[in-house]
């Protein structure tokens, strides 16, 4: 397994496209942040907090995600090394973990760097230090099992063709689904209990409880769920 995942890393840093792929998602970040005026740029905010950021990173990740995952299986079978790597003493299991969990660091390297912003806003702030970092590494925590989820999808999306784009289209139409779907669906239904329901399917709702910095158990076990879900069905897809 290990094999595959220092496979993956050295392959998406041995072109230009890596760089570009995380380069884009930060300026893009930073341009929102403290360039264009709005609700997310903090300066416009007149109070030291980074929400913004965690407002704009679902969405950019959205994008970002599926950038990264879409050549984990669609390009082995592009280039015909799928058979070359399926002859190795490696499961399908191994092969899969190696994969996600190679395109999870991934996407977390890239938001590395936005914890700058942290500390930026923490210096601007008067007294310095006055930051409910509470909230912050709550939100930023979320962020790492919302990026789980979205590369366990991307990885499931990359089995289903050949094609990169068509995996990506599929990846980012997928994630969209589970992050914000749930949500279109309740708010077209009138029973509270049905709104509820619908909503607690979705990914936005347990994103928002641990955007409050608060780790609640069982949104960490839903995102667990759901990543383990869309991995099993990788699974059985390349067996098949």
């Amino acid at each position: 397994m290990f094999s595959i995942f220092k496979k993956e890393i050295r392959s998406f840093f041995s072109n230009a496209t890596g760089y570009i792929v995380i380069g884009i998602f930060l300026f893009l970040t930073s341009l929102f942040l403290w360039v264009i005026p709005g609700e997310y740029n903090i300066i416009d905010a007149g109070y030291a907090n980074v929400d913004g950021l965690f407002y704009l990173a679902p969405w950019l990740f959205l994008f970002l995600c599926p950038a990264i995952t879409m050549r984990l299986f669609a390009e082995e079978k592009q280039t015909g090394t799928w058979e070359l790597l399926v002859t190795k003493p490696l499961s399908k299991f191994q092969i899969v973990l190696g994969k996600f969990f190679a395109g999870w660091l991934l996407v977390c390297i890239a938001l590395l760097p936005t914890i700058l912003d942290y500390f930026t806003v923490s210096q601007l702030a008067e007294p310095i230090g006055n930051v409910d970092s509470g909230a912050f590494w709550g939100s930023f925590i979320g962020l790492i099992f919302l990026a789980a989820v979205y590369v366990a999808i991307g990885t499931f999306c990359s089995s289903l063709s050949q094609n990169q784009i068509i995996s990506f289209i599929i990846a980012v139409v997928l994630s969209f689904f589970f992050y914000y779907g749930f949500d279109l669906l309740a708010s077209i239904v009138n029973s509270s209990q049905f709104i509820q329901a619908f909503e607690s399917l979705g990914i936005h709702s347990h994103y928002n409880s641990m955007s409050r910095g608060v780790i609640d158990s069982r949104d960490v076990l839903y995102f667990i769920v759901l990543s383990a879900s869309f991995l099993t069905a990788t699974i059985w897809k390349i067996k098949k």
